[in-house]
């Protein structure tokens, strides 16, 4: 017989997609590039670091990528909780379409492109991660560090992988992933009451992000 889990103790999950590291207006398959913020990025970065000023985080983890290291970075200043990074919270490794223009992969890898869009859990580039890996270590990590966390947590993700998370919590399949959005710097609450997680803020954005995106 299974030994039931116990409860997740009272934890609120504060779960944040990395500043916007886009070098140029070319849409890019991005992984595990290491790309660094932008500009735009480090000012999203600092306006939550402001915005959640008052909020007292137990513990900061990240991947150990820099554009995940430099937000949560910016968001640990004037704290005194050290930044924990966890290479098992890196984005979905797309192996030989990483960095490359997605124009160029289509271009290069005709036929593939579109097994994906088909597949979009199990689908493997050259050398890369399905979706379905990506869960596969990332779920686990993320209910651990829940379960021994206390308090307000915060994780600084990725797009990818913060989908992948969403989709766990909210019992959505995999396929759907692409339903969800994730702007860069975006932050979700989770709240962790017994066993049930509530979902109370999904894709926020800070002041800047919204003004820019009403401009738009």
């Amino acid at each position: 017989m299974t030994k039931p889990q116990a409860p997740f103790p009272p934890v609120t999950v504060y779960l944040m997609r990395h500043g916007d590291t886009r070098p140029d207006a070319i849409k890019r398959y991005i992984g595990q590039a290491d790309l660094p913020l932008n500009g735009t990025g480090r000012l999203q970065a600092c306006l939550w670091r402001d915005e959640l000023a008052q909020v007292p985080f137990t513990r900061i983890f990240c991947s150990d990528l820099s554009r995940s290291f430099e937000t949560a970075t910016i968001l640990a200043e004037k704290r005194n909780t050290p930044v924990q990074t966890l290479p098992r919270l890196r984005e979905i490794n797309l192996g030989a379409w990483d960095g490359q223009p997605i124009e160029e992969v289509q271009a290069s890898y005709p036929g593939e492109y579109e097994k994906r869009g088909t597949d979009l859990a199990y689908y493997r580039p050259p050398a890369g991660e399905c979706f379905a890996d990506v869960a596969a270590r990332v779920i686990p990590l993320f209910e651990e560090i829940v379960r021994r966390a206390q308090g307000n947590l915060l994780i600084v993700g990725h797009g990818g992988v913060n989908k992948v998370i969403l989709c766990h919590l909210l019992g959505v399949p995999l396929v759907n992933l692409l339903r969800l959005r994730q702007d860069y710097g975006c932050l979700n609450l989770i709240d962790y009451r017994q066993d049930a997680p509530a979902i109370r803020g999904l894709n926020l954005n800070p002041a800047y992000a919204l003004s820019a995106e009403r401009a738009g």
